[in-house]
C-alpha cells in the first residue's frame, strides 16, 4: 500500500477520488442549504395566506362561538386564539405583520408582540445527505395581536413547522455507499489511464539501458504521449549512432595499430644488444596488450550480437575449463540452475577478465555460483592483497591501476575491469567489489533472472 500510494498512480489516484468526493460534498450542503431556504420561503408564503384566511373565517363567526370555531380550525404550525394573558409590544411591526395586514386591509389591527413563542427556540432536528443536524426555525416565528373588526382581541401565533424538509426516515447511507464505489472505480481508471504511458516511458527506458537496439516505442496514444514517443525514438536512434561510431572509430585505431606494431618487433630482431632488444620487446609486447584490450572495450561497447537463452551453469563450468586447461588454479562451488537471456560471447568475455584478475593478482580464483534475490550471483575471489576501499570504485575507470598492479610482473593495462562492467550493464547485471574479511578481493557479478530452468 505505501508503494501504491508513492507511486504516481497513487497520488493521481487519490487527488481525483479526494477531490470528487469533496466537490459532491460541497455540492450537496449548498443543495440543501438551497432547498431549506426555498422550503423556508415557501412556508413563510403559505403562513402568510393561511393567516388571512384564518383571520377572515374568524370575523364571520359570532363572538360568543369563535372560541370553539378557532379551537377546530386551528392546524399545527398556525394558531389564532383568545389571549391568556397582556404581552409586551414590540417597537416596530415586523416584516411578517407589515406584509399581513397589507392583505387584509385597514379594518384590522395588528401588533407584533416582543416575546415570541417558546416553541420558536426550540431546536429541531433536520436531515440531510451524510449527517443530521440540530438547528433553530430560521422562518417566521413569533406572535401578533389582532383586533377584530367588532374590537375583539385575539392572538395569532406563527409557529415552526411540524416536520422538516426531510423526514426521519431518509435513508441515504445506500446511495453514499454507490456513489463512493463508483467514484474509486472511476479514479483508479483515470489514473491507470494517465499513467500507463508514463510506464512504458520508464519501461523503455530501463530497456534502452540493457539494450541500446530494442525496437522503438509504438507512436499510439494521446498526442501529448505521441510526441513524447517520437522524441525518445529520436534519442534513441541518436544514442545508438554515437556509440556505433563511437566504436567504430576505437576499433579502427586499435586495428589499424596492429600492422606497425607488428613491423616494429620483425624490426627489432636485428638489434644487436640483446638487453636493449629484450626491453625493446617488452615494451612492444605491453604495447600490442593495450591495442588486443582495446579492440576488447570497443567489443564490450557493442550490442549487436543476438540475446539469446544461456545456461548459466554451462557458460561458467566452459570458461573454468578453459583457465585450468591453460594451467589456472580456479575452483567452481555451487550451481545457479538458471537460465538467462544473454550474449554468450559477451558474457564470456566478462567471466574470462574477472577470473583472469583474480588467478593474476592472488595467483587463484574460487567462483561461487548461487541465487539471490531473483537474480543469478558470481563471486569470484582471490588470495591477493585487495585494494583499499577508497580504490574500489577507480578501479572500473579506463586505464587506471592500482598501485600494487604497477609491474612488469603483473601486466595488464587496466581495462579488464572496465570491459567487464560495460557487458554486466548491458545485460541490466552489477559489478561489486569488497574485501573479503578472511583476506582477498572478492568480486560479485550479478545478473537478472528471465526465467527458471525446470
Amino acid at each position: 500500500m505505501k508503494a501504491f500510494l508513492g507511486s504516481m498512480t497513487g497520488r493521481v489516484f487519490l487527488t481525483l477520488f479526494f477531490g470528487t468526493v469533496v466537490s459532491a460534498i460541497l455540492a450537496e450542503v449548498l443543495v440543501e442549504e438551497q432547498q431549506y431556504r426555498w422550503f423556508q420561503d415557501y412556508r413563510d408564503n403559505a403562513a402568510l395566506e393561511r393567516s388571512e384566511q384564518l383571520i377572515y373565517s374568524a370575523e364571520i363567526v359570532p363572538s360568543s362561538a369563535r372560541a370553539a370555531y378557532l379551537l377546530s380550525a386551528n392546524r399545527p404550525g398556525i394558531r389564532l386564539e383568545e389571549p391568556d394573558a397582556p404581552a409586551r409590544l414590540a417597537r416596530a411591526p415586523s416584516k411578517f405583520t407589515a406584509a399581513l395586514a397589507a392583505r387584509i386591509g385597514a379594518h384590522y389591527q395588528l401588533q407584533t408582540l416582543a416575546e415570541r413563542p417558546a416553541a420558536c427556540n426550540v431546536p429541531r432536528l433536520q436531515y440531510s445527505l451524510f449527517w443530521p443536524t440540530e438547528r433553530i426555525w430560521p422562518g417566521v416565528c413569533e406572535s401578533i395581536n389582532v383586533r377584530m373588526r367588532d374590537g375583539e382581541m385575539l392572538r395569532l401565533l406563527i409557529l415552526p413547522p411540524a416536520s422538516s424538509l426531510e423526514g426521519e426516515q431518509s435513508d441515504y447511507r445506500i446511495v453514499f455507499a454507490v456513489f463512493l464505489v463508483s467514484v474509486t472505480a472511476l479514479a483508479y481508471l483515470v489514473a491507470r489511464m494517465t499513467t500507463r504511458p508514463l510506464k512504458q516511458l520508464a519501461q523503455a527506458a530501463k530497456d534502452l539501458g540493457n539494450d541500446i537496439n530494442h525496437p522503438p516505442l509504438a507512436l499510439a496514444g494521446a498526442s501529448e504521449i505521441r510526441q513524447a514517443s517520437a522524441a525518445f525514438n529520436a534519442m534513441q536512434a541518436r544514442i545508438r549512432q554515437h556509440i556505433f561510431q563511437r566504436t567504430q572509430m576505437l576499433a579502427a585505431i586499435t586495428h589499424d595499430l596492429q600492422t606497425p606494431l607488428t613491423r616494429m618487433r620483425l624490426r627489432l630482431e636485428k638489434v644487436g644488444d640483446n638487453e636493449l632488444q629484450q626491453r625493446l620487446v617488452d615494451d612492444l609486447s605491453a604495447m600490442q596488450a593495450m591495442v588486443r584490450e582495446g579492440l576488447d572495450l570497443a567489443r564490450s561497447m557493442d550490442t549487436t550480437e543476438t540475446m539469446q537463452p544461456l545456461d548459466l551453469d554451462s557458460l561458467l563450468g566452459s570458461v573454468c575449463c578453459d583457465a585450468t586447461d591453460a594451467g589456472q588454479q580456479v575452483e567452481v562451488i555451487g550451481s545457479a540452475n538458471r537460465a538467462l537471456m544473454g550474449r554468450p560471447m559477451a558474457l564470456r568475455r566478462c567471466l574470462v577478465n574477472l577470473i583472469d584478475n583474480a588467478v593474476k593478482y592472488g595467483k587463484k580464483a574460487v567462483v561461487t555460483v548461487d541465487s539471490a534475490g531473483g537474480a543469478a550471483r558470481i563471486r569470484i575471489r582471490d588470495n591477493g592483497p585487495g585494494i583499499a576501499p577508497i580504490e574500489q570504485a577507480r578501479v572500473f575507470e579506463p586505464f587506471y591501476r592500482v598501485e600494487l598492479s604497477r609491474s612488469r610482473e603483473s601486466g595488464g593495462t587496466g581495462l579488464g575491469l572496465t570491459i567487464a562492467r560495460n557487458i554486466a550493464e548491458q545485460h541490466g547485471g552489477s559489478i561489486s567489489l569488497c574485501n573479503h574479511p578472511d583476506g582477498g578481493l572478492e568480486v560479485t557479478l550479478v545478473l537478472p533472472e528471465y526465467y527458471t530452468r525446470k
